[in-house]
């Protein structure tokens, strides 16, 4: 029998030439940050000095967020509280009302809200009323974080969901596109039922861990009524109790098909079909996709992913339980596997392809530029998932040509025909034409197939190993859906408000906003306040970005006024990567003279 070349490494050659294009052109083409929200501005702003109280404090993000189990809260000098208690979400806007008559104070702002990428954000910042000290927002505000045992249970909740769906849609799909026989299995019956029953629980593990999550307790929380009722009340909560239904719904739909062991029909079809797609719709529509620009685009993408991911992961879970089974080479189920190898071979190279494909997307509206790869969480976890993910293509590449050298099957040339090798005709060796007829032909082309596929072990050892890898990529696929996008941790605005020193004291302050904060162009706003937190006009502004480390700058800055107290520097050049200080000097008067600076960390 001839050997044939290994097409399978196409796919790996697809992936490797996408991915270059892309770190030759991420650069240039990325645009905004995409998912995780960030705070843009404040008012009153941080460090500012107001003549008197505020009736509210209003926070802007960059997308929609919702305080969820979270808060938004306005502390005194002595931590108690001084809001309402009646925080409200309009988009992106968080405004926390503040109650009458509070003494002129310093006044510590901490907020833990959640973004709709459903993660949560926290954060503080202090102004002050009158002529007392500026509070130390840390100091005050309460540190929160995720617990440790709900920051591991949430993606191990996840991976559990992910491997349910690949049992519970894989299977089926499988069974209804390769291996029609499949449905008098019972063992295929109990890994889809048990599947389908690991997408509902872990629906429900993931709803309940989201209160303490968001809120930043523990898991004796899990149950907290209103926790509970916050997650509920979510879009997130809702599509993934809807998951969960859905789940059981096409468990009970499967239960006649088992009984009978017969595959379903067209209308049947059309069931699972829908209910199917409700859950991968469900899988798909929460998290990062959900968040940032064109989210139906996005979304739309992640459904093809989960469904890719779905029929390649579950075919393999198939073929390991039930075709290549010890035993599996002999007598009529060695006709099974010789018939079914082959479809399963095209379904396998089209959720490959599939894969590839959108993982790119992804990739590229997650990670938004190559060095966010090396210098992101996010990036790290992708690059170790990329890895596994090209060890699993290889993987596959084995099995295929397996199934090729074995069953004698070529990809169709050009001109539309296929070519067999000569043993899937004849036992003898001889051509087509010896033959007496080309049903004889075909009877012997089956005898040969089933006797070419009498040890299946090399494919089942080569499945087992996809399957083993596979099982690594859901674990790292749960961690990245909980993890900030590369883009936003890399491209996050910068806006903070400092106060200006002088001789005398603190004298004003100004509020700068730097965006995208990356290497190249930027735009700079800065807004000069009074001690009364007023917008202020002065005699002469100055700011200069300088590196210390590689000994750059101090460089000017060239700023056009854009209002009272407000000007702008659109273009600013930041040269390269590192920690830059930005430094602002404002001369008041002819012998007055104020100084601000803050550290800018830029990728």
């Amino acid at each position: 029998m001839t050997a044939l070349p290994a097409r399978p490494v196409r796919p790996v050659l697809l992936l490797l030439v996408l991915l270059t294009g892309w770190l030759g052109l991420g650069v240039a083409t990325a645009g905004p940050a995409a998912a995780h929200a960030e705070l843009v501005s404040t008012d009153p702003g941080e460090g500012a000095r107001l003549d008197e109280v505020p009736g509210s404090v209003t926070l802007r993000f960059t997308e929609g967020v919702s305080l969820g189990a979270g808060y938004a809260r306005v502390l005194g000098e002595e931590g108690e509280r001084v809001d309402t208690g009646t925080a409200t979400v309009d988009g992106d806007t968080v405004t926390v009302p503040l109650r009458d008559d509070l003494p002129d104070a310093s006044y510590v702002v901490t907020y833990r809200i959640v973004s709709a990428d459903s993660h949560p954000i926290s954060g503080a910042f202090a102004f002050v009323v009158g002529d007392g000290e500026l509070a130390d927002a840390g100091a005050v505000a309460e540190g929160v974080d995720v617990d440790p045992f709900v920051g591991a249970a949430l993606p191990a909740s996840r991976a559990l969901g992910f491997a349910g769906l690949a049992a519970g849609l894989g299977i089926p799909a499988f069974l209804v596109l390769c291996w029609p026989a499949g449905w008098a299995s019972r063992r295929m019956r109990r890994l889809t039922t048990a599947g389908l029953g690991t997408v509902a629980a872990a629906a429900v593990l993931t709803f309940l861990l989201q209160g303490p999550y968001a809120a930043g307790s523990g898991p004796g929380s899990l149950f907290d009524p209103a926790l509970v009722s916050a997650t509920a009340a979510s879009s997130f909560g809702l599509t993934t109790l809807g998951r969960g239904a859905l789940a059981l719904l096409l468990a009970a739909l499967l239960v006649p098909l088992w009984r009978r062991g017969a595959g379903p029909t067209a209308q049947e079809t059309a069931g699972l079909a829908v209910l199917g797609g409700g859950v991968v719709l469900t899988t798909a529509a929460v998290g990062h996709p959900v968040a940032g620009p064109v989210p139906f685009f996005a979304t739309a993408v992640t459904a093809v992913h989960v469904v890719a991911m779905v029929l390649w992961l579950g075919g393999m879970t198939a073929l390991l339980t039930g075709l290549l089974r010890p035993g599996a080479g002999a007598g009529d189920a060695a006709g099974e596997v010789a018939g079914t190898l082959p479809r399963w071979s095209r379904v396998a190279s089209g959720s490959v392809a599939a894969l590839v494909l959108t993982g790119v997307v992804q990739s590229v509206r997650e990670v938004g530029s190559p060095s966010a790869l090396v210098s992101t969480t996010y990036g790290w976890v992708l690059l170790g998932k990329l890895a596994l993910v090209l060890l699993l293509l290889a993987a596959a590449g084995v099995s295929r040509v397996w199934v090729q050298q074995h069953l004698g099957i070529h990809r169709p040339r050009p001109g539309g025909r296929r070519r067999v090798t000569a043993h899937a005709f004849s036992a003898t060796g001889g051509s087509p034409a010896d033959e007496p007829t080309v049903a004889a032909a075909r009877v012997r082309a089956a005898a040969q197939a089933r006797g070419a596929v009498e040890d299946v072990g090399p494919l089942r050892r080569s499945v087992l190993v996809e399957a083993a890898v596979a099982a690594a990529v859901l674990v790292l696929s749960a961690v990245l859906v909980g993890t900030p996008p590369a883009r936003a941790a890399v491209a996050s605005p910068v806006d903070v408000t400092l106060p200006l020193q002088s001789a005398a004291g603190e004298s004003g302050s100004v509020q700068l906003s730097i965006d995208p904060v990356r290497s190249g162009p930027n735009t700079l706003h800065v807004y000069l306040f009074d001690d009364g937190g007023q917008l202020a006009q002065p005699a002469g502004l100055r700011v200069t970005l300088t590196e210390p480390e590689q000994e750059i700058g101090p460089l000017d800055v060239e700023l056009e006024p854009a209002g009272p107290g407000h000007w702008v520097a659109d273009g600013m050049t930041i040269p390269g990567a590192g920690t830059w200080t930005v430094a602002v000097s404002v001369r008041l008067d002819e012998f007055t003279a104020t100084t601000a600076s803050t550290d800018v960390p830029v990728r």
